[in-house]
């Protein structure tokens, strides 16, 4: 973990609306997966995962190319916070910390802020490291065709 100052266990003591910034973005476990392209079915509003990356998405770091100003350069892309949590977990992986947080479950056993790297996260799958498509590299009408597990 990067910040030194942070509880090594804050998670379990904390709501998430009582985190720090820093807390806050320590809970991601960089695995991608809500960067990916996500259809909703009209009639079940059931949200289907590709393996589409969003324009930004590097899929060998699992991180964002330009996180600070994503939400400017991407349209639809969303800044998760403690305010906005409540409308945006259902949309979210079912491993996203976020997600699991705020339905009232235990992290993972391999998120990093148990393991203490993201090595065990992506040797094991569960991230999008080196599993995507670029964006532009597929067709509107071929979007359904990259459809993945749920996740």
């Amino acid at each position: 973990m990067a910040d030194a100052n942070i509880d090594p266990q804050f998670w379990r003591s904390k709501s998430l609306d009582q985190m720090t910034t820093s807390e806050w973005e320590a809970l991601c476990d960089g695995c991608g997966k809500c960067c990916m392209l996500k259809l909703e079915d009209e009639d079940t509003c059931h949200i289907h995962y590709t393996n589409i990356a969003c324009r930004l998405f590097d899929d060998h770091s699992c991180r964002c190319t330009n996180y600070a100003l994503r939400r400017q350069l991407v349209a639809g892309c969303v800044v998760l916070t403690p305010e906005n949590i409540e409308r945006n977990a259902y949309w979210m992986p079912k491993s996203c910390a976020y997600r699991l947080l705020y339905e009232g479950n235990p992290l993972p056993e391999w998120h990093p802020l148990i393991m203490g790297d993201k090595s065990a996260m992506h040797q094991n799958g569960h991230s999008m490291h080196s599993r995507t498509i670029a964006e532009f590299d597929v067709a509107e009408e071929d979007q359904e065709d990259y459809v993945i597990e749920d996740m």
